[in-house]
């Protein structure tokens, strides 16, 4: 499927993995600068649990966990509830130019995840609960924009951020969730792991090609950040707030 208000190239980056603040830093720097669409895959240094750009509160024990250095918090340029980064995967889609119609908009940056996990024997869905925003667990509930399985378990959990027209659309892929970390951070079960069939080595690249696949027209580039993105990145994660 081709998307007309898209721009006619796009960038693709290397797999990175790295702490939360490096991580959200560069969302937020590609964010502010791309003009043409960009799709990365990342994974976490140890496990993290990220806050939306708005949840002002949070369980105190969150704290605590972070004091014991059983997790790390960071702040997401994208907003939602909390997600804890363990055992799975990250993505992160910069959209210069969306649809006006956000549920639309949601809409097309997922539909090649669904054509994705389709091709692996997982058939997946938008959710249907609306975004009420004051549940601390992104989890706890499915939104239009996020995917859930068959049994109704949410398997990409989805937080954005729009600036100045442009869309910046996180995924957390629950693969392995680590179960007594999320017990003691969330007070409920962690989701069932994800099928079998689901690769964990590589799932990156079949999702890649399902996306570029999904928006065939472009001309998707796989280029790494330059010095001056290097540069900017390290200023910006070297001053990390929540």
């Amino acid at each position: 499927m081709d998307i007309p208000s898209m721009p006619a190239s796009g960038r693709l980056l290397p797999m990175l993995t790295a702490d939360g603040h490096t991580q959200m830093a560069l969302d937020a720097l590609l964010l502010r600068h791309s003009t043409t669409p960009v799709l990365r895959f990342y994974r976490w240094q140890g496990p993290w649990l990220s806050l939306g750009r708005h949840q002002r509160q949070w369980p105190s024990q969150w704290n605590a966990l972070a004091a014991s250095g059983d997790l790390q918090l960071v702040r997401r340029p994208s907003g939602g509830s909390a997600v804890l980064h363990a055992g799975g995967l990250t993505y992160a889609l910069i959209w210069p130019d969306p649809p006006r119609q956000r549920k639309e908009a949601y809409r097309q940056a997922c539909q090649w995840l669904i054509d994705g996990f389709s091709s692996l024997g997982l058939p997946l869905q938008f959710g249907s609960e609306p975004a009420i925003g004051n549940k601390p667990n992104c989890f706890a509930s499915a939104t239009a924009a996020d995917l859930v399985d068959p049994a109704g378990i949410k398997r990409v959990g989805s937080a954005q951020r729009w600036q100045r027209g442009r869309l910046l659309q996180h995924g957390e892929i629950v693969l392995d969730p680590p179960t007594a970390l999320w017990q003691r951070v969330f007070g409920e079960p962690a989701p069932t792991p994800a099928p079998p069939g689901v690769p964990r080595s590589g799932l990156d690249h079949h999702l890649q090609k399902a996306f570029m696949q999904h928006w065939c027209r472009r001309n998707w580039i796989l280029q790494p950040l330059d010095h001056e993105e290097l540069q900017e990145l390290k200023e910006e994660a070297s001053s990390p707030s929540l």
